[in-house]
């Protein structure tokens, strides 16, 4: 179900927003206090998708945080995050989540992620246990499953594509196509399985960050940064996780295939899956009212139980 057309902007709401710098460089947050401050309340922190920015949890962070201290984080070179010269990859987002929370927080806290905001979820939760006591994760893209599907033979071959794919030439002409509304539309639609979810709203937080100085080096670093493994393997990250995570899915995800959730439920027993119909790649977006509901009440049984695993049943928002 689509929320009701919202009579502020975006802007007015997610949040106060923060600039906090970051290894010298300008990063943004934004922070919503509990309404209900309650003894076992759990902090939450919200990393998000490629491509997006805190503006993409403008429908979960106010009802999220009528009980729980609710954070959300522009990743470094997305948002309104600085989009500096480095060399991007998961490791350095789980760093730069990991000295937030030494900054802010200092509790542990439940890791909420969207598509590579999950990946940083599960390798912060990794490397960094004493940190986080719960994380969800919406989609769950898996850059080593290359090396399983792909044959070794023919391995080469597809690094070369890849090369030439992520090469600045065609890179820069992809960004200069990007960086336009129709095509953002039309983007956001092979992500979204309802074409009412795509609204202006959506366009313009996806758009804003593209006109920001080094944008265009940034879209090509984190592009690399993507499309290459390096060493992370969601195989791994899920068995070093000894919390308890909730995975959530939708049935009508065209960028990451939804049947990698029952493998991945193989490799880590304290993990719950949400299946959700009628939603694509960001279920969180497209259909907040059900994903909101689903994680307050994860939230709620795994203070009862920490031992409860399996899965839910197949949602229609």
């Amino acid at each position: 179900m689509l929320s009701a057309i919202p009579s502020e902007r975006w802007q007015q709401r997610i949040g106060s927003q923060r600039d906090w710098v970051w290894r010298g460089w300008q990063t943004r947050y934004t922070y919503i206090r509990a309404k209900k401050s309650l003894p076992e309340t759990k902090p939450l922190v919200l990393l998000h998708g490629f491509g997006t920015s805190i503006g993409h949890w403008r429908q979960n962070l106010d009802v999220l945080s009528e009980s729980h201290t609710v954070y959300a984080l522009d990743m470094l070179g997305f948002g309104a995050s600085e989009k500096a010269a480095v060399s991007y990859d998961v490791s350095l987002w789980v760093e730069q989540v990991y000295e937030f929370w030494q900054t802010f927080i200092r509790h542990p806290v439940i890791l909420v992620g969207n598509s590579i905001g999950s990946l940083v979820s599960l390798a912060a939760a990794a490397k960094y246990p004493e940190m986080v006591q719960g994380v969800v994760m919406l989609s769950l893209p898996d850059p080593s499953l290359e090396e399983e599907v792909v044959p070794a033979a023919v391995r080469p071959v597809v690094q070369a594509i890849k090369s030439l794919v992520a090469s600045p030439p065609v890179l820069k002409t992809a960004f200069r196509l990007v960086n336009r509304p129709s095509v953002i539309r039309r983007w956001a639609s092979i992500a979204y399985a309802n074409p009412a979810a795509v609204t202006d709203e959506l366009v313009d937080i996806l758009l804003g960050p593209a006109q920001d100085r080094g944008s265009a080096q940034a879209f090509y670093a984190t592009i690399k940064a993507i499309s290459s493994a390096n060493g992370i393997s969601v195989k791994n990250l899920l068995p070093a996780v000894n919390v308890p995570m909730l995975l959530i899915w939708g049935q009508q995800d065209r960028m990451v295939p939804p049947k990698l959730a029952q493998k991945f439920l193989t490799y880590n027993p304290n993990m719950q899956l949400l299946q959700l119909e009628n939603a694509g790649h960001c279920p969180h977006d497209e259909c907040p009212e059900a994903v909101n509901q689903a994680i307050l009440n994860w939230i709620n049984a795994s203070l009862e139980s920490k031992n409860s695993v399996g899965s839910f049943a197949v949602i229609a928002p």
